[in-house]
């Protein structure tokens, strides 16, 4: 029997898990041949959850970020942690890892590079901090590493079956299939003012804005945070339709600056699916 999974098999910045329950609840109001496009495909996990809840429908999953490469490889990533377990099994649970321990982790991820693929997102989250992560051994290095490994292997058994696989620009995918009549956008953009270092890309104010162009006159369900303020500007874009660009003869002058800041935010899913 096929399983659902409700949370993503592999680690992922920005998986909709919270969300889980009640987007079921949006699906189960959809026609069951609906054309569901995952811009944003992330994770893969709105995609996998509509499949799973609608195994008729259609459902396109844009993994841009190679999400699949990270599920394709598994087993070396449960090898691999298999053998951490093994390295810290004398360091105290989710305590600071001694200097000889991560010396023996650093030696072991080293000869595991040399086999050509290093998961060192799910490694980062064995390793580090709850929702930190590094993208290399270099990085990692800087860390203070922490015993959290993981004491059971990862499986992504059926996660992506049914789905159609695409892996290029949201905007071309958009374009693809926004003249059909029965198309649903799920619409999951990198948040604004978020770490987006692990996604494949970069993220500016303008690459956020252009994303609202694609829910003009389209069913969608749509994710954003409190942190981005976009509905508040959204609203109050709404109430000064006429204000144009105030900066448009302006001069600019920019320098750097450091300070600290809060990083916890309330995401917020918004949907128009009539």
């Amino acid at each position: 029997m096929r399983k659902e999974y409700l949370t993503a098999p592999l680690p992922f910045v920005g998986q909709k898990r919270m969300f889980a329950r009640e987007y079921k609840r949006i699906l189960s109001t959809l026609d069951d041949n609906a054309v569901f496009v995952d811009l944003f495909g992330g994770s893969g996990l709105l995609s996998h959850i509509t499949k799973y809840n609608k195994p008729n429908a259609t459902v396109v999953y844009n993994d841009y970020d190679n999400y699949r490469c990270r599920l394709e490889n598994i087993e070396m990533t449960n090898k691999l942690l298999a053998d951490l377990r093994e390295i810290v099994k004398c360091s105290p649970r989710h305590k600071l890892i001694d200097k000889s321990t991560r010396e023996r982790i650093f030696q072991r991820l080293e000869r595991e590079e040399q086999s050509g693929f290093v998961d060192y997102i799910t490694i980062s989250s064995s390793l580090l901090f709850s929702m930190k992560y590094v993208l290399s051994l270099d990085e990692l290095r800087k860390e203070g590493m922490y015993n959290n490994v993981r004491k059971t292997d990862y499986s992504s058994n059926g996660y992506l079956d049914g789905l159609m696989i695409e892996s290029c620009d949201y905007k071309e995918l958009f374009n693809r299939y926004k003249d059909n009549p029965n198309v649903v956008f799920l619409v999951d953009p990198p948040y604004l003012c978020t770490e987006v270092g692990t996604y494949n890309m970069s993220w500016r104010l303008g690459d956020y804005l252009d994303v609202l162009t694609v829910l003009q006159g389209k069913r969608f369900v749509y994710f954003t945070s409190n942190k981005s303020s976009i509905v508040e500007l959204c609203n109050w874009l709404g109430n000064n339709k006429n204000l144009g660009n105030p900066f448009e003869d302006a001069n600019k002058v920019e320098f750097n600056a450091h300070m600290n800041y809060n990083s916890h935010y309330t995401d917020i899913m918004l949907y128009r699916i009539a």
